[in-house]
């Protein structure tokens, strides 16, 4: 699937996920970045281009939106449907995950 069609097929790369969870609550860019290094250990990091490539995708689609701070940054915070769009990436990646688990303890045999 090309990376294009993430949004449009409601299955998230990792990045736009990483960046809908640091949405719950309002963020500017470098503390976006911040927080999802925070998150998962430095194991995934956002650069510059790909988080203002994606905020800006996510706010055309209307799953965050652009506010500004105090101090005149550009925050963004997720809408009620990047909230919907998030709970449904939950479900998918957590059925992914239960399905790898059924298969490498042997309770569920790949059809092949």
């Amino acid at each position: 699937m090309p990376k294009n069609d993430s949004l449009e097929s409601e299955q998230l790369t990792d990045a736009t996920y990483y960046i809908l969870l640091s949405l719950v609550q309002e963020r500017h860019g470098y503390a976006i970045m911040q927080y999802v290094n925070d998150m998962t250990n430095n194991q995934f990091n956002l650069g510059p281009a790909t988080l203002y490539t994606l905020l800006k995708k996510l706010d055309e689609s209307g799953y965050i939106k652009q506010t500004e701070s105090m101090d005149r940054k550009k925050t963004y915070i997720l809408t009620e449907k990047g909230k919907i769009l998030l709970e449904k990436e939950l479900d998918r990646r957590e059925k992914m995950v239960q399905h790898g688990r059924e298969i490498l303890q042997g309770e569920l045999t790949p059809c092949f």
